[in-house]
């Protein structure tokens, strides 16, 4: 069977556009000879919806959509994720074929654990479904269902599908493309059926969502995986024979089906497609229209899950242009490298912004990288706002030293004139804290954390060096002077001020934060592992503390399994320690 899997960019909302980019999906598959496609989970809203799903008349536009593509279905049948209203609300797959709606498949595993929230807006479907598509026997999936063993691929799989399809949303973290293309192969061999995963591209919020659509044979190998990161429409062609006979050589699926794992399977109907008849492959070799795209490098796969989410983020959001402050310092390095790959240097500008305890090679660092990169560079001095701040505070400081409150002054000010080169100009400002500081609370509320986009506040300082030194090799040309990262970071708020300072160092901060932030181990545990005591109590007081910085922080993109706001939710007002 010729299949085609559209890896979809889909917007959430934009009903009649995601419909455009489907219909569109649909001719190309038809074009390349494709007997069935497949279209992502909850494609025609966009995934997630979210509270979109508590409007009456969003399912109403979602199904006049749906039978708008329906109609473009001649010759082909499609599988379409869209949100199903019916005696409750569900997360359905339409299968559309000769110009109409002839079946839908309701998802049977709702996922409510990290992001995802789909028992607060969705009913469980209650069977499995397979669908006969020129003589193939076709089992029915949506994402969750195929990430556990047993229901609903296993009763698929013993009522006669020879291939497993998955239509899903699945948003990224570090690794999770591997671990979840092993998950899909360990599920073929269980079954002894092909398995296609069908996945959506993109940014949206504070998700990245990579693709990585991917076909495998019962063996559980790949014949044709999509590329990350891009739209893609991903044809190749399974050999579903090689499936069943493989079947005669396993008793496994014989034990099983005696041992009462057959359930009720729906059948969603017969269906017989116009796609011309092409010799089939061994199901093991490349696809003849798809390829095996190269998985990239770890801090490649974040680099560009960065890249495409700041530009969905900005894109979809109507953004033509951002700005940041530049301070010589290598987070903000790394967020002007990410929102020029992402925007293009035309629509990028930063601001250097130097108060009297500014570096003149922090200065002429962060001027010389935003010339090597091509960005307007704004040149606006703080010291005078400063010392009117002070005069103004004068009377009602007297007495007492100067301390943090003066620091943090700085940092709003700069806020202040970003956010008034935003208001001025339409601009979008991009904020340049990292996860590091954001655990542990070093930043300054309304000042560093002012803004509208935070890239980089899922990602770990001592990753930030990681991602920068990658960037740095990618085209042979390093746009970077070398003391951006070679200099101790520095807030430069007060005179030879380092972060050290305050903090660790971030190669004993970082280890600590997975522990407590990602993994949730308490004081104990952590100094079990051989972490420092005194630095665990530090660290976990301040994290602690910061709770309420980071629930005013900007919506900033998800590269960790568990990142702040979506995933790690915890309360303000806690008494609770550790």
């Amino acid at each position: 069977m010729r299949i085609a899997l559209a890896q979809l960019n889909t917007v959430v909302g934009d009903l009649a556009g995601n419909r455009t980019l489907i219909e569109g999906a649909i001719a190309d598959a038809k074009s390349a000879g494709a007997a069935l496609v497949l279209v992502p989970e909850l494609a025609i809203t966009g995934y997630p919806p979210e509270d979109l799903l508590l409007k009456e008349h969003l399912f109403t536009a979602a199904r006049a959509e749906l039978e708008a593509i329906a109609a473009q279905t001649h010759g082909i049948v499609a599988v379409v994720g869209f949100p199903e209203r019916a005696e409750d609300v569900y997360n359905s797959a339409a299968v559309l074929a000769d110009g109409g709606v002839r079946a839908v498949y309701r998802k049977l595993r709702l996922p409510n654990y990290g992001v995802f929230d789909e028992l607060r807006y969705f009913q469980a479907g209650t069977e499995p479904m397979v669908i006969e598509v020129d003589g193939v026997t076709v089992g029915l999936t949506i994402c969750e269902d195929l990430w556990m063993p047993g229901a609903p691929a296993t009763p698929e799989a013993l009522a006669g599908a020879r291939l497993l399809v998955n239509i899903s949303a699945s948003p990224f973290h570090a690794g999770k493309a591997a671990a979840r293309e092993a998950m899909i192969a360990q599920r073929a061999r269980d079954n002894l059926t092909a398995v296609a995963f069908c996945a959506q591209v993109g940014g949206q919020d504070e998700l990245v969502f990579d693709g990585s659509s991917v076909v495998v044979d019962h063996h559980g190998l790949p014949i044709a995986r999509a590329p990350q990161f891009t739209s893609a429409l991903l044809v190749c062609d399974v050999d579903t024979d090689a499936a069943g006979a493989a079947r005669l050589h396993d008793t496994r699926p014989r034990l099983a089906w005696r041992g009462g794992e057959r359930a009720a399977v729906a059948h969603g109907g017969s269906f017989t497609t116009a796609a011309p008849d092409h010799a089939l492959a061994p199901s093991t070799t490349r696809a003849q229209e798809g390829t095996i795209a190269e998985r990239p490098p770890a801090v490649q796969e974040v680099y560009e899950a960065l890249v495409l989410g700041t530009r969905d983020y900005l894109g979809k959001n109507g953004f033509r242009h951002a700005v940041l402050g530049l301070s010589g310092g290598v987070d903000s390095a790394l967020v002007l490298l990410v929102a020029v790959d992402a925007l293009g240097a035309d629509r990028v500008s930063v601001a250097v912004m130097p108060s009297r305890y500014s570096s003149g090679g922090t200065q002429g660092d962060a001027r010389t990288l935003a010339a090597n990169l091509g960005v307007q560079c704004l040149d606006l001095p703080i010291h005078e706002p400063m010392e009117s701040y002070e005069q103004l505070l004068g009377e009602v400081f007297a007495g007492r030293d100067p301390d943090l409150t003066e620091e943090n002054l700085q940092a709003r000010i700069r806020g202040n004139l970003l956010m008034a080169l935003s208001n001025k100009f339409g601009w979008i400002v991009l904020t340049t804290g990292n996860k590091s500081e954001m655990s542990v609370g070093y930043s300054t509320l309304y000042g560093d954390s002012a803004g509208g986009f935070a890239v980089i506040k899922d990602v770990p300082k001592t990753l930030v060096y990681e991602l920068v030194a990658w960037r740095r090799t990618r085209d042979g040309v390093d746009p970077l002077p070398d003391t951006i990262v070679s200099r101790p970071p520095s807030a430069e708020l007060r005179p030879d001020q380092k972060d050290s300072d305050s903090l660790p160092p971030y190669d004993v901060l970082d280890p600590i934060l997975l522990g407590y932030v990602e993994q949730d181990l308490g004081p104990d545990a952590l100094i079990a592992r051989g972490h420092d005591e005194a630095a665990v109590h530090q660290i976990v007081r301040l994290v602690d503390l910061a709770e309420y910085k980071r629930r005013q922080s900007p919506p900033g993109i998800k590269i960790t399994p568990r990142a702040f706001g979506r995933d790690r939710r915890l309360p303000i007002t806690s008494r609770w320690r550790g």
